[in-house]
């Protein structure tokens, strides 16, 4: 049985691309973050004043254990909002590293 949204299908959830886009997100921010780029979230800037790599770490602990939760509860939407959410922010960071590499600062 297929949900459909507007007339079309709901995305199917997939676990191996939200590990790819995490995996891009740790990446990307730590580029950025070398080449003197600023993080965009409060949240995960309050976290990597501990270090960026730990604080980072934490913050995809935080992902996996949300995505865990929403397979245990049979919200599979979930995983699809994260993914959805999780491409944003690889293309923001590839944004901000393109930005920074090239002097300007937002």
């Amino acid at each position: 049985m297929s949900t459909f949204i507007l007339g079309r299908p709901f995305p199917r959830p997939s676990l191996s691309l939200f590990v790819a886009l995490q995996v891009l997100d740790l990446l990307t921010t730590m580029i950025g973050l070398q080449i003197g780029a600023a993080e965009g979230s409060v949240f995960i800037g309050r976290l990597i004043q501990a270090g960026p790599l730990a604080g980072l770490l934490i913050s995809k602990i935080m992902a996996v254990l949300l995505a865990a939760l929403s397979l245990k509860f049979r919200r599979p939407r979930v995983i699809v909002f994260l993914n959805f959410w999780s491409a944003l922010v690889v293309a923001w960071n590839l944004l901000m590293i393109v930005l920074t590499g090239l002097g300007v600062h937002l």
